[in-house]
């Protein structure tokens, strides 16, 4: 029998004094000046359910740069607009080499093998700003995530979109490989601001747990996507959003979720619950290493693994 929200509240506690105890928190992503001097020794979880009651433990109201989760937005964005169009410039296939890797480019002709690696979420914001000034296209992705989440305080950090842009040369150099091969429309500087300011959204567990519930079609959640739709975002968070540590992620927790070098985790539980998990310290792969390990637990606890 499922475990029912007094019994997840309780778990939820006792697992943020077990990761505390734990003590292994992993090291904040330092290529980012800004996220470099964050304290790792931190963590927050918020679990919304089909009753609307959002659980909590820990630094759930604590704001974060939610970074690549932002991927996940601006792909609901970019299908509600143009759907199925946008699988003609970027793949659904896990990349298996880092996120910020250049080699697959090279090999399949600037095509990117997945929307959550960062070259295909430069083309997914390059097709966000078709028709738009980079204002206009940050302001889309803004008011959907406020919409999803109901909440209008939900803003970006410019130090850190600043801090980005100007360390962010791997990226430079992604945008102006994929433009060598026609697969990036915009000015590559045009391109490139509107990413770093996307991911350098901030928000709270709260606030994630929230607007991830049109992901698991939750009662009373805004309408944003067709069931189809979600259905794809959420195969491609199962497969590809995690890097190339999405195959561990299925194995240790069976459930769609991105992660974000902020520390963030937005995971779901199809038709059960929107969870957000937030610590900064990351693993070799770039994920959260005690986010990880908090979303494997809870898996474990509440059965909500899709794979049973």
């Amino acid at each position: 029998m499922p475990p029912n929200p007094d019994e997840i509240a309780r778990f939820l506690d006792e697992l943020c004094a077990y990761v505390h105890d734990l003590n292994q928190w992993g090291q904040v992503a330092d290529y980012i000046p800004e996220l470099a001097s964050i304290d790792p020794a931190q963590f927050g979880i918020a679990v919304a359910l089909p009753d609307g009651r959002i659980l909590r433990s820990g630094q759930a109201d604590v704001g974060f740069s939610i970074q690549s989760i932002s991927k996940v937005f601006s792909l609901a964005c970019v299908l509600g607009r143009i759907g199925e169009q946008v699988w003609n410039r970027v793949g659904r296939e896990p990349s298996g080499d880092r996120f910020d890797s250049i080699l697959l480019l090279e090999q399949e002709k600037g095509r990117p093998r997945n929307p959550f690696i960062n070259a295909g979420a430069l083309v997914v914001t390059d097709e966000l700003l078709t028709g738009r000034t980079p204002a206009q296209a940050l302001s889309e992705v803004m008011n959907f995530i406020r919409a999803t989440a109901e909440d209008d305080d939900i803003h970006i950090d410019k130090a850190v979109a600043l801090s980005e842009a100007e360390t962010g040369h791997r990226n430079t150099a992604l945008a102006h490989y994929l433009r060598s091969f026609g697969n990036l429309h915009n000015a590559p500087e045009l391109t490139l601001g509107t990413y770093f300011h996307q991911c350098a959204i901030e928000m709270t567990c709260m606030q994630l747990a929230r607007a991830g519930r049109f992901l698991a079609h939750l009662p009373g959640a805004p309408k944003m996507l067709s069931p189809a739709k979600v259905r794809r975002i959420n195969a491609l968070m199962m497969t590809c959003g995690h890097y190339d540590g999405s195959g561990n992620f299925a194995f240790r927790v069976g459930m769609p979720a991105k992660s974000g070098v902020g520390g963030g985790l937005l995971v779901i539980a199809p038709g059960k619950a929107s969870i957000g998990i937030w610590s900064p310290g990351l693993d070799a792969w770039g994920n959260s290493q005690i986010g990880t390990l908090a979303a494997e637990r809870l898996a474990e606890f509440t059965g909500w693994s899709v794979f049973g």
